[in-house]
């Protein structure tokens, strides 16, 4: 099951949509009618008559459960408008850590297949993203699209090399490393705070500021030209932290920290509201594609919570009826909320069907009409039919993670965790009939673990070298944090870079 020849054909189906977007109907309708067996007509039905903006939305650490589209009490209205209105989907898949879902993000690549699959990218090292990967924005920028990266990124800090502008955005406002404290802007007393890779110091709450910086971003824009807007929240990771504002609407949550969790969340879902309004105000709203995903489930692993010491607090993180949370393999780990809304071109309801964080980048790049020929072999397949209609997925598979120490695979309804590491321990799990992952089907079904461990392990030959395990000195550190080993100020702008 090597991932070559599916990426084959999906780069053959994103020329052909780049042929629909960008070419005449005569060439479009020729290319068509040679390649596939398909009516013209249907073909072309499917696809937008010109390209959308795009805006990818992002949360940390949010659980399953904490959105009012899936019955919780946080107040979350204009999430759930957009969820409403969109498409629901319920069975979208992430990576268990922050750093490896945003690298499947932007690359349509599984994280194993270049090194970054093993927890995050901890404060005081010096590794990222791998430059000779092509990253989403690099490819709408191609095609033609302003693009733009608000928030957070955690793909690589300390070598400016590794940052947001030098792998394909226009512009960059925010910070670098997992996490900052929301009023400071800091982690381990320094300053992580940049816009267009130049530091600044201002006063203000991080999901405001950068709310308000996503809305500027819009008024500003030219609708002519196709905008990618990648807005990248720490809410509701910790510290938590909220407005006196926002945590007064909460007084009836008995607990302190479920009650500034709760905060956090209405606070983001606010500034998500404003940037909604700034795009109906703009005339943009009609033509552009928001999807919304949390990097994955909800924390409930003290050791998880980053440099905040929260050993003493009840984790406040729900992730409904599904087991497990941040870090895990289960369900509750990697399996997020989730909704993509484009008024009239997706259809409103639930879509359980299977989709990956790495179907985002040959989705969106396909209604962009950009090229994927100079990147690697993607993972990912395009699901715009699944998304936008609800159509049967063409992912048969979900790959959670592959380690040195452990692997989580499912095809169609089986899915097996396997961990290598001493005590070993295998379960296998019917997801349909058992989302919650109660019953361990493993030994009665040895030719089924036989198949799936199979598929681990070719993933596992496939797989670059962890970066995180070779990186000594981050993998010692990693447990205590310390400060970010960003780049120097001064020698950078005394050299007038």
């Amino acid at each position: 099951m090597s991932h070559r020849p599916t990426d084959r054909s999906l780069r053959e189906g994103v020329n052909r949509r780049d042929v629909l977007l960008n070419g005449s109907s005569a060439l479009a309708a020729a290319c068509i009618a040679s390649m596939a067996p398909v009516s013209i007509t249907s073909a072309i039905a499917q696809l937008p008559s010109r390209r959308p903006h795009i805006i990818c939305i992002v949360a940390d650490d949010l659980g399953w459960k904490d959105v009012g589209f899936h019955g919780s009490d946080i107040k979350t209205p204009n999430i759930d408008r957009l969820a409403q209105n969109g498409a629901r989907l319920e069975e979208f898949y992430v990576q268990p850590m922050c750093t490896p879902t945003r690298a499947a993000l932007m690359t349509g690549r599984y994280p194993c297949r270049y090194g970054l699959q093993t927890l995050v990218i901890p404060t005081p090292s010096k590794y990222g993203l791998p430059t000779d990967e092509l990253l989403l924005p690099q490819a709408l920028k191609d095609a033609g699209y302003r693009t733009a990266m608000v928030g957070k990124w955690h793909l690589g800090h300390a070598d400016r090399k590794y940052w947001p502008r030098q792998r394909g955005f226009d512009y960059h406002y925010g910070s670098m490393v997992g996490e900052v404290d929301y009023f400071t802007h800091s982690s381990a007393n320094v300053r992580d705070w940049y816009r267009d890779d130049r530091p600044v110091t201002e006063r203000g709450y991080v999901t405001q500021l950068w709310g308000a910086d996503a809305v500027a971003q819009i008024n500003a824009h030219d609708p002519k030209t196709p905008l990618f807007l990648y807005l990248a929240f720490t809410a509701p990771h910790s510290p938590y932290q909220a407005p006196k504002e926002y945590i007064d609407k909460y007084r009836h949550i008995e607990d302190p920290t479920r009650r500034t969790y709760a905060a956090m969340i209405t606070c983001m879902d606010d500034e998500i509201g404003k940037l909604v309004a700034a795009l109906e105000k703009k005339q943009m709203r009609e033509n552009t594609l928001i999807a919304f995903m949390s990097d994955n489930g909800g924390n409930q692993t003290a050791l998880l919570a980053g440099d905040a010491d929260v050993s003493n607090l009840k984790l406040p993180a729900d992730n409904g009826p599904y087991r497990g949370g941040k870090g895990m393999l289960y369900e509750g780990g990697t399996r997020v909320a989730a909704f993509a809304n484009w008024p009239g071109r997706i259809k409103p309801g639930e879509v359980k069907e299977k989709i990956h964080v790495v179907d985002m980048f040959p989705t969106l790049a396909g209604l962009a009409g950009a090229n994927l020929t100079k990147g690697k072999p993607l993972d990912g397949l395009d699901v715009w039919s699944t998304i936008s209609s609800g159509a049967a997925s063409p992912r048969h598979e979900i790959v959670y993670n592959v380690e040195p120490f452990r692997g989580g695979v499912r095809i169609d309804d089986w899915k097996l965790i396997w961990r290598t590491s001493l005590p070993s321990a295998i379960e296998l799990y019917n997801i349909p009939q058992d989302p919650s992952e109660k019953t361990n089907l493993a030994d009665g079904n040895p030719e089924k673990v036989a198949e799936l461990q199979k598929r681990i392990e070719q993933l596992a030959r496939e797989s670059a070298k962890s970066l995180f395990l070779l990186d000594a000195f981050g993998a010692v550190k990693s447990a205590a944090h310390g400060p970010p080993s960003l780049p120097n100020e001064d020698a950078y702008f005394t050299r007038g870079d």
